[in-house]
């Protein structure tokens, strides 16, 4: 295929946010691989995943980050599966105001050209 890893492993994680996540949450999320390291053993992943208000950011987190948690430990799973290898996954959650309403971020995160 020609789509770069990079859009795999974000594949993989909007995945997770879809199955554990219910109304607006899923759709309101960008994820983007802000690293890969595949020269460290495991590999090394640093995923942003961007929400639109601060409000969705606390629901993506969940109490104590155990939502998040659960979305990292699935998507770590599918990823290792993927790649055949173990990774270190890191997510962090940061909101971008009203993205969805910027064409610059819409551009950025592929949804147009």
């Amino acid at each position: 295929t020609d789509k770069p890893l990079r859009f795999f492993l974000s594949e993989i994680i909007r995945e997770k946010i879809f199955l554990n996540y219910q109304k607006e949450i899923p759709y309101s999320c960008e994820v983007e691989i802000e690293e890969y390291h595949e020269n460290t053993v495991p590999i090394h992943v640093r995923s942003l995943i961007y929400v639109a208000r601060d409000s969705q950011k606390g629901i993506l987190i969940g109490h104590q980050g155990r939502m998040l948690k659960k979305v990292g430990t699935q998507a770590r799973k599918d990823i290792e599966a993927f790649i055949g290898e173990q990774i270190f996954l890191e997510l962090y959650v940061k909101v971008d105001k009203n993205w969805r309403d910027q064409s610059s971020k819409l551009k950025r995160y592929g949804y147009l050209s």
